[in-house]
């Protein structure tokens, strides 16, 4: 977290966005004493949420700032950008480029395209099946896509309401499993999937590229090889 200066939403649901306010107060007021801006690109809304949160936290802002730690100004600013589809950054040879999604009745949503030196990886966020999605991503090395597990929910969900809704709003493993055939990646890595292993293995009855389940603190390293580091001993190639 200490080294992030840039953050791209994907939609403004809160488990998407809860974190916010850590990135925004801890790095800037812990040991590594931020001393740049807060740089956020999102969809509709996000500006005005994070005006709202330098609101929200004006006290602790104000005594760490000019009272007592006297920790920089400059790093706790915020630049916020709401954005539309289209390449969004382009510095230092990485673009960024934001395609819309299909969340339901959540809009905009958006996914992102990162191609850097010759390699591309593209994020779904959360959408059902999207064919702007196939669109933007043919041929990146690396697709991470959200799915959902409709037995594991279950458990979790007894409400056939939000049930039906939630289902309604992801990609089951099956439709992934088109999804990934289309756009052709190197390599297809699961985000937000409820269910775990479970996905994985229905998506690779009808997939037969490589499908891997992503975890916290995962390195995916491209180059003439996809390699893919866990926290755990050895490399997964």
């Amino acid at each position: 977290m200490d080294g992030v200066t840039k953050v791209f939403l994907t939609h403004l649901h809160s488990d998407h966005i809860v974190d916010l306010p850590a990135f925004l107060l801890l790095p800037w007021s812990g040991p590594s004493e931020r001393g740049v801006p807060l740089e956020v690109w999102g969809p509709a809304g996000t500006t005005e949420m994070m005006r709202h949160l330098q609101e929200t936290f004006a006290f602790d802002i104000h005594v760490r700032r000019d009272l007592d730690e006297k920790v920089s100004a400059k790093g706790i600013e915020v630049i916020a950008r709401d954005i539309q589809e289209g390449v969004i950054y382009n510095q230092n040879g990485v673009k960024i480029t934001a395609f819309l999604v299909d969340h339901g009745a959540v809009k905009p949503a958006f996914g992102y395209r990162v191609d850097y030196a010759g390699r591309s990886v593209a994020l779904s966020g959360d959408t059902r099946p999207s064919e702007n999605l196939v669109a933007f991503s043919k041929g990146v090395d690396v697709l991470i896509h959200e799915a959902i597990d409709e037995v594991s929910l279950r458990k979790l969900v007894p409400s056939e309401r939000l049930f039906r809704a939630i289902v309604e709003h992801h990609t089951t493993p099956e439709q992934a499993a088109d999804i990934f055939r289309r756009v052709g990646p190197r390599l297809a890595v699961f985000s937000h999937a409820q269910g775990g292993p479970a996905v994985v293995d229905r998506t690779r009855r009808s997939y037969p590229g490589r499908v891997e389940m992503g975890e916290d603190l995962m390195v995916i390293e491209i180059g003439d090889e996809v390699v893919v580091r866990r926290r755990g001993p050895g490399p997964l190639r």
